[in-house]
């Protein structure tokens, strides 16, 4: 049964992957169909993370206060109504509002995952089940990417809007998938936390200080700002970096959606091998190859960039997820509140996503040229080395375990 809820939490982030990139291969039909500039259209795409900010943390005292079932089931929901939204705009305002509509279902899911699996999984499983539901988002966001052009446009008369309305239908599909499971399969597993918490009387204004002054969790919401600042900006720039240092757009295209692929594998590996008695080493390891895989992304020869690329890939599917782990599994942190705990982390590092793309993007115009940028993701990683080390005095000395709740 616990299998079967992971399951449903999978279609769930699935869904959040589809319709966060469903955007970006359409800029150009969709710009010729609204009438939006390159500047409108790029405040459009990046609408949903500023939400998301300002959202992830209510978001996640909200799941605390509803329960997995309800929450996940209303966060789905959200951003099937954002996918729909867009398929129905006819302006910048209109567009503008379906995405930031993203924004605030969005964390629910992005918070609700780790509260879910943290409750139901423990040791090596946890891991795992954190690699896998962490592949939704990754798959969903390659299929959009690689239908779009080649099936999906062709197949729906060149109508952008039920592309969208597609994403929409599936994400209520899920939706419904995961309420399903819950109701039926939930009750029957331990830890689940189907029904809201009714055994903390603080209110949430004395539950955040006290997760915040938790030892660790200051310095995890600093690398998660870091990773974040690393995963998007190199998301959003890799094609064009590639296509920078000689490769065509077709060329740069296919290799860019290499590390995602790679990732997959990352997902379901690395993070069943960060049990607490490993996870600082493996930490730290992942922190140094982020600083060396930017490093090498700067040399444009072909055996290179293709290990730089392989190493960012493992990475980028890896990293959060051990610093999820991390969070939810720190000594003092009360389990009835990892949802407020992972919204809090996402809250911060949606930070690092919005400074990432932002900063590569004014580094660029300031140089001509990536390799300045690259320097800054690795020193932004050196700095997590850093942190990654200090994680391990604070747990008491290294090798430190932390043992599962």
């Amino acid at each position: 049964m616990r299998w079967l809820l992971l399951f449903g939490l999978w279609l769930c982030y699935f869904s959040f992957g589809a319709i966060a990139a469903s955007i970006a291969p359409l800029v150009t039909v969709i710009q010729t169909d609204i009438g939006l500039t390159h500047s409108a259209l790029g405040s459009i795409m990046g609408a949903w993370q500023l939400v998301y900010i300002a959202a992830a943390l209510p978001a996640g005292m909200l799941l605390d206060r509803l329960g997995a079932r309800v929450a996940l089931t209303l966060g789905v929901t959200m951003i099937a109504a954002s996918a729909l939204g867009r398929a129905l705009a006819e302006d910048y305002w209109q567009l503008l509002g379906a995405v930031m509509l993203f924004g605030l279902g969005g964390p629910i899911i992005s918070s609700g995952a780790p509260k879910v699996v943290t409750g139901i999984f423990s040791g090596s499983q946890r891991g795992l089940a954190m690699g896998i539901y962490m592949t939704g988002p990754t798959l969903g966001g390659i299929l959009a990417l690689t239908l779009t052009h080649s099936v999906l446009l062709p197949r729906l008369d060149q109508d952008w809007r039920q592309i969208m309305a597609l994403w929409g239908a599936l994400a209520l599909i899920a939706g419904f998938t995961w309420l399903v499971i819950a109701t039926v399969a939930g009750p029957g597993v331990r830890g689940f936390g189907n029904e809201p918490h009714q055994s903390s009387s603080k209110p949430e204004g004395r539950i955040l200080p006290k997760i915040i002054k938790t030892p660790g969790v200051v310095l995890l919401l600093c690398m998660a700002v870091g990773v974040f600042l690393i995963n998007h900006g190199l998301n959003n720039w890799l094609p064009e970096l590639l296509r920078h240092g000689g490769m065509s757009t077709t060329e740069a295209g296919y290799w860019a959606a290499l590390p995602m692929l790679i990732g997959i594998l990352g997902s379901l590996t690395i993070p069943r091998l960060a049990t607490p008695e490993r996870r600082f080493k493996i930490l730290l390891v992942l922190c140094i190859c982020a600083s060396v895989a930017s490093l090498m992304l700067t040399i444009t020869a072909t055996e290179v960039l293709t290990i730089a690329l392989l190493i960012q890939g493992l990475v980028r599917s890896s990293l959060m997820t051990v610093l999820i782990l991390m969070l939810v599994e720190l000594p003092g942190m009360d389990q009835r509140h990892v949802g407020t705990a992972s919204g809090l982390f996402f809250s911060a590092a949606e930070v690092g996503g919005v400074l990432g793309p932002l900063g590569l993007g004014v580094i660029y115009d300031l140089t001509q040229g990536f390799d300045a940028g690259l320097y800054a993701l690795s020193a932004v990683a050196a700095a997590m080395t850093l942190g990654a080390l200090r994680l391990t005095r604070l747990a008491g000395k290294p090798g430190a375990v932390i043992s599962d709740p």
